[in-house]
């Protein structure tokens, strides 16, 4: 997002705010997409950022929903229910009953437990309907199940489920070539298994790379390499079916831009301190330990080459650990300075602490590709919320 387009933000919505800019969401999901084999497609976890789903829905195939309150999300955007998969360690029996009863044969759901298993098994049997499936094969955490029990439910009730294939997923932020190569030949090897024991042939494989997304200065990527290398794997693989990238923090990240403002500076023991609108509570990035790092941002308005300051850029949050950036190089800042965070597309404006303080939820602006804005969500207080209620029956 250029000068320009944040400062006509600035004049016509209020600080602090999250701007989402159509045009680079959609340039990202194209690059990806010119950067991987032509047997992938995409699927976007809309943990990352549900307030792009809309602009999302005739750019990928898939969503991936973990939680109900991310289907009630989509279900309000028209996301249809064959482009969701339904995933995630937990989501309670009546709700997984609720979507059984509503779609007919449609969707795909993951198996994560052999719990999860016997709910979906006996579903299945009780509306008459064979659903879809994707089985998650665990990566040696909370997620999924081992290969003996993959292998039990191949064995004895493919014929209960459409048995779509294999999921595997095991982190975010992966910047090892060597360790994706190991992750996919060891899916590969699984999924060889299943054909010549079970004569189970897979359709599927959705596959989680976790691409990592560069957030701060001074870090070097040269991710169309790395992407030519990790295509080049998935070409190497015995496995040939349909590949489908679960990807959340590499789709979203680019598209976003976090706004907050100086409304407060002062010098103290020496230390400069400039004191934004925003803060911890609403931009939060992967790795950003304790503010040492110097995340990609715009200063408005703009500067001519000076005598620069160190500041400190803490948000209005009453807490010594609200600090953006420290010993932040700036010319000549002052109350009222706009400072625009890039890369605050994915997980900032849910992971935040947004309830700690009451403070208020910052505005979401879509920018489409014209450059029309839509207020998508306007500022939110967040009292009512943290207020008892003595009166409720």
């Amino acid at each position: 997002m250029n000068y320009e387009q944040i400062k006509n933000l600035t004049q016509q919505y209020p600080t602090p705010m999250y701007a989402f800019d159509v045009k680079a969401l959609k340039e990202r999901v194209e690059y990806l997409k010119s950067c991987l084999p032509d047997n992938v497609d995409l699927c976007y976890a809309v943990k990352a950022n549900t307030f792009i789903i809309k602009e999302l829905i005739d750019y990928v195939p898939r969503f991936e929903i973990c939680s109900p309150g991310e289907e009630y999300v989509c279900e309000r955007l028209n996301v249809p229910m064959e482009k969701m998969v339904i995933s995630g360690v937990y989501k309670t029996p009546e709700f997984i009953e609720s979507l059984v009863a509503k779609h007919d044969d449609v969707g795909i759901y993951t198996i994560e437990s052999m719990e999860h298993f016997r709910l979906l098994k006996e579903l299945s049997l009780k509306y008459s309907k064979k659903l879809s499936v994707l089985i998650r094969l665990t990566s040696g955490n909370q997620f999924g199940l081992d290969e003996s029990e993959v292998c039990e439910i191949i064995k004895n009730d493919r014929d209960t489920f459409n048995i779509k294939g294999i999921q595997f997923f095991s982190g975010t932020q992966k910047h090892s070539l060597k360790k994706l190569k190991r992750e996919i030949d060891y899916v590969d090897e699984f999924l060889q298994k299943l054909q010549s024991e079970y004569n189970f042939v897979s359709e599927e494989l959705e596959f989680g790379p976790g691409f990592q997304v560069v957030y701060f200065q001074g870090e070097e990527y040269d991710e169309t390499a790395f992407l030519e290398e990790f295509s080049k794997m998935l070409n190497d693989m015995t496995f040939k079916a349909k590949i489908t990238l679960e990807l959340g923090r590499s789709i979203a990240a680019s598209c976003g831009t976090y706004i907050t403002k100086v409304v407060d500076k002062k010098t103290n023991k020496k230390q400069n301190y400039a004191i934004v609108d925003g803060g911890i509570n609403h931009l939060v990035y992967y790795g950003q330990t304790m503010a040492m790092k110097i995340p990609n941002y715009k200063l408005l308005p703009e500067r001519e080459s000076g005598n620069e300051e160190n500041w400190n850029l803490c948000g209005s949050l009453c807490t010594i650990n609200d600090i953006l950036v420290k010993q932040l190089p700036v010319t000549n800042l002052q109350i009222g300075d706009i400072f625009a965070f890039e890369k605050a597309g994915a997980y900032c404006m849910t992971e935040g602490i947004s309830l700690f303080l009451s403070r208020e939820l910052p505005g979401v602006v879509i920018v489409k590709e014209d450059g029309e804005t839509v207020l998508v969500r306007n500022l939110i207080p967040t009292d009512p919320i943290n207020t008892p209620n003595y009166e409720r029956k």
